[in-house]
């Protein structure tokens, strides 16, 4: 399990080091938001078919999270939105 956060971490680090400085602070922001279960204001939907997967929309992007019984949001991915970006 801890070599799957593992990997999602540098990848997560790797897609937002690859940005533009603006980009990468505005979903720094919405990431430390949805860390702190602060969703008002963000673009939130539940993902069809996952009652417990959510997505923020922010831009071109889309940030995909999970969300535990207890409140805590672990970021699954950021993706640049495409037609692939749900599968």
């Amino acid at each position: 399990r801890y070599s799957k956060i593992s990997d999602m971490v540098d990848r997560i680090r790797k897609t937002l080091k690859q940005l533009p400085s603006k980009q990468r602070f505005q979903l720094i922001e919405v990431i430390r938001l949805i860390a702190m279960d602060n969703l008002v204001g963000l673009d939130v939907k539940k993902l069809q078919g996952r009652n417990d997967v959510f997505r923020v929309r922010k831009g071109m992007f889309r940030i995909i999270f999970h969300k535990t019984a207890n409140k805590e949001n672990t970021i699954i991915a950021i993706e640049r939105r495409s037609d692939t970006t749900y599968n």
